[in-house]
């Protein structure tokens, strides 16, 4: 702490931060993890165009970017990044024919679709804009069970009778090409299988092992399927950062998706074996001590998006402190009550903590405030800091 207090000294609260060593050292961990698979970055887990271009440039085997909407899509072609994957189907007109103009620039651009309105709408547009586009067929690798859908709910193409059926449709669309496959494997990827319960720990890993090999299967049976129709595409996309290892040992597979793991949010601490450091975090100011066990932190409701979970608070730091479970952590004031009485917290220092998803922080802040070795290295501008709110 006392080397993040002397780098941060002259900040204004609150603020975010990155610890560059720790991010590279991710970067590291993350590349041997993915056994030389290319790597398409999630901009959803960063939020900033200098931190996505710094990763760009110290990302072994970088192939691109999975973007969220069309408009940052938008936003980042115009600054200059190529190379993008749509991570999610799009309906908005205006920022679609904006891509398309980028297209005709040349610009490379991959849409996804999972399902037929989704591209007869695309078809339609990029017809009325006389281009070609490129297109990704997203599958749902979700595992239903009697009594849990474990996993997410998304892609509408869950069979491969359901997949011969949508590729025979989208053949038949003269402006778009398939280009892609993508199986996400959001039930490994994005679960934690070391949650501090030891009884739901074990019945996430044993649906976990039980994915894996219906992730197998439906994957490789989808890509030998597209193959003997004569299509060849560009990529198959899989995996995320929970998922990196399992997935890079999937021969259909030829590129994975990080995002999350290169600042290792909170979440990831429910993730057993990780080798990954806590790199990204944020910072408030103590201005209240309303009694002597505890602190009053100005700012701090910065909670997750997902179920309304405890895991889904911030992670505090500092040592030796809690969140009030009749507060937790609040819009303008989180009170903070510590735990030791060895603690010497007073008005005026700084409280640290993680937020427990990646790109969620960056919402909150102008700017992340850079450290190296203890040594400040300025900031890097977030989406909001740049004015854009996409989602």
């Amino acid at each position: 702490m006392n080397q993040l207090n002397q780098a941060f000294k002259d900040l204004q609260h609150p603020f975010a931060w990155v610890d560059l060593g720790e991010l590279d050292r991710n970067i590291t961990t993350l590349s041997l993890q993915s056994k030389q698979k290319r790597v398409r970055i999630a901009t959803k887990s960063i939020r900033s165009l200098e931190m996505l271009k710094y990763l760009s440039e110290n990302v072994p085997c970088f192939t691109g970017w999975m973007t969220f909407t069309a408009e940052e899509t938008v936003f980042l072609a115009e600054n200059g990044l190529d190379h993008f994957l749509l991570g999610y189907p799009t309906l908005e007109e205006g920022a679609v024919r904006e891509l398309c103009q980028h297209v005709k620039n040349g610009k490379d651009i991959t849409f996804m679709v999972d399902h037929l309105e989704q591209a007869g709408w695309l078809n339609k547009i990029a017809s009325s804009e006389e281009v070609h586009l490129k297109i990704c067929v997203d599958l749902n690798l979700s595992l239903p069970t009697p009594f849990l859908y474990f996993g997410t709910r998304r892609s509408s193409i869950q069979t491969i009778e359901q997949f011969d059926l949508l590729i025979e449709q989208l053949t038949a669309m003269k402006n778009l090409k398939i280009a892609g496959l993508m199986g996400y494997e959001a039930q490994i990827a994005g679960v934690g299988n070391n949650p501090s319960s030891s009884f739901k720990g074990m019945i996430i890993r044993s649906l976990q092992k039980r994915s894996k090999n219906k992730i197998m299967r439906f994957r490789k049976q989808v890509a030998i399927h597209l193959k003997k129709s004569g299509l060849s595409v560009e990529f198959v996309n899989g995996g995320g950062t929970g998922s990196i290892e399992y997935t890079a040992q999937s021969d259909e597979v030829t590129e994975v998706t990080i995002g999350s793991g290169y600042f290792k949010p909170a979440l990831f601490d429910y993730y057993r074996d990780s080798k990954l450091k806590p790199a990204a975090g944020f910072a408030l100011r103590v201005t209240r001590k309303p009694m002597e066990d505890t602190i009053v932190c100005h700012g701090g409701g910065y909670l997750a998006s997902g179920t309304a979970d405890l895991d889904r608070l911030p992670v505090i730091v500092s040592p030796n402190l809690q969140f009030y479970s009749t507060e937790g952590a609040g819009e303008v004031q989180t009170p903070l009550k510590m735990t030791s009485s060895k603690s010497t917290y007073s008005i005026g220092d700084n409280i640290y903590f993680r937020h427990a998803k990646s790109g969620e922080l960056c919402e909150r802040f102008n700017e992340i405030h850079l450290v190296r070795l203890g040594k400040y290295k300025g900031s890097f501008k977030t989406y909001r800091g740049d004015g854009k709110c996409f989602l």
